[in-house]
């Protein structure tokens, strides 16, 4: 599978983020939070969280990361780290390109 459109540029400003559910080569279907840091350059992590089990997407995105909602961990939006507890697993991210107005995801790369 290729990289997939998840939504156009204008969608969302900067500090904020999007849940999309993207189907991967293998059939699976695998949710992605799509977030616009402060800067507005773009990311895509799993959406759920390593540690609570909920959507990242939810959460507030400061800086280039973005907060878990129900107990605080922070995670990089560039390498999926845990930036403090509880969290200590990673999510995985996944490499996103901006084609005109267009933004892409693809699931089967992970970074």
């Amino acid at each position: 599978m290729t990289a997939q459109h998840v939504c156009d540029t204008a969608d969302l400003a900067p500090a904020e983020t999007l849940r999309v559910e993207l189907d991967a080569a293998d059939g699976t279907s695998v949710e992605v939070a799509v977030v616009r840091d402060e800067d507005g350059d773009w990311h895509a992590i799993s959406d759920v969280c390593s540690h609570g089990q909920v959507s990242l997407a939810e959460g507030e995105v400061e800086g280039c990361a973005v907060e878990c909602w129900l107990h605080g961990s922070s995670f990089d939006l560039r390498t999926g780290k845990p930036l403090g507890p509880p969290a200590i697993r990673p999510v995985p991210v996944y490499p996103v390109t901006v084609d005109g107005e267009r933004v892409l995801v693809d699931v089967d790369a992970p970074l």
